[in-house]
């Protein structure tokens, strides 16, 4: 299987963050060796628009092609578009044909190699179009509250009783670590989900999604945690 590290080298919250070394180890090196590690996987390509982080890429054992080209690396650029130009790249350069592509987000190093595998056992073991990587909430989702400009709260939900928390029902939210699917959803319904979607579970330690510095202290954290506990 095809996996794609899609990892631009513009970010607003954390600067240069896909490449800042994590415990003395650079961010998307986590998730190169995890995908490395997979014994689904036969190909490990980032998609990037900066040099630097393709040479730390090629170092850590990952495929450049190329460089991404300028429309798919601003802030407004859909990871979508940027999955199927990378198909389509390696279909008409490279001769390489996918039915199914994992994207992971070298924002989520505590992914380990045994997430991995498992995603995919149950994405093959479903016969699912797509397979995406979901953790548990914190709070009940009803406890959400729009604020407003004078500070007033303002239902999400209406028409819902208060309860204690131990009588909600579970609720999960991706945790952006591991997306596997169909190309063929992709490119013909460009959609990451369908009615065969299902959901791979996380615990929550696994599942920090570093967005800024706060995230990216607590994953040197858990990952020294990992480390330790695998002596």
């Amino acid at each position: 299987m095809l996996v794609i590290i899609p990892a631009r080298g513009g970010s607003k919250g954390l600067p240069g963050k896909n490449i800042k070394p994590l415990n003395g180890k650079p961010l998307i090196a986590y998730t190169i060796e995890a995908a490395l590690a997979s014994v689904y996987v036969t190909d490990v390509l980032v998609s990037t628009d900066s040099l630097e982080i393709a040479e730390i890429a090629k170092k850590h054992g990952a495929w450049v092609p190329e460089l991404r080209p300028a429309e798919l690396s601003g802030d407004t650029a859909k990871s979508i578009d940027v999955i199927i130009y990378t198909l389509n790249l390696l279909r008409e350069k490279f001769n390489k044909n996918f039915e199914e592509v994992i994207v992971l987000q070298p924002t989520s190093p505590l992914r380990r190699v045994e997430h991995l595998d498992e995603s995919v056992a149950l994405y093959r073991d479903k016969n699912a179009e797509s397979v995406i990587s979901y953790t548990e909430t914190d709070h009940p989702i009803f406890w959400c509250k729009y604020i407003d400009e004078d500070l007033k709260f303002l239902d999400v939900f209406s028409d819902i009783d208060l309860v204690n928390r131990q009588e909600y029902k579970k609720t999960y939210t991706p945790n952006g670590a591991i997306y596997i699917v169909k190309t063929s959803l992709l490119k013909e319904k460009r959609l990451f989900y369908s009615e065969k979607s299902y959901a791979y579970v996380m615990e929550k330690q696994s599942s920090i999604d570093i967005d800024s510095e706060i995230d990216f202290k607590l994953a040197e954290l858990l990952e020294l945690q990992q480390r330790n506990e695998n002596i």
